[in-house]
């Protein structure tokens, strides 16, 4: 029993040692976990606004067209989109 002890009190210090380094590995990997999930929300979010300012930008561009421009706008719109899909 004197020997487990005596074994104990020289090695318990190596022992926390690797314990504190698992600790604050795994602490700095959340962190690095935590920051990249807040960049990839902001740049969703960054996107979703800048689709919101184009849509909005092309509605009140077409609200500002009579009727036949709307027609002849969609009409090239839909012209490109086909024209597209058969590639």
């Amino acid at each position: 029993m004197i020997f487990l002890q005596a074994l104990w009190s020289r090695i318990w210090p190596y022992i926390a040692t690797v314990a504190a380094a698992f600790a604050a590995f795994f602490a700095i990997r959340q962190s690095g976990k935590a920051a990249g999930k807040e960049e990839v929300t902001h740049q969703q979010t960054a996107e979703a606004l800048d689709a919101i300012r184009r849509s909005n930008a092309n509605r009140e561009e077409v609200a500002r067209m009579d009727d036949d421009d709307q027609l002849a706008e969609f009409d090239r719109l839909w012209a490109a989109r086909r024209k597209k899909e058969r590639r």
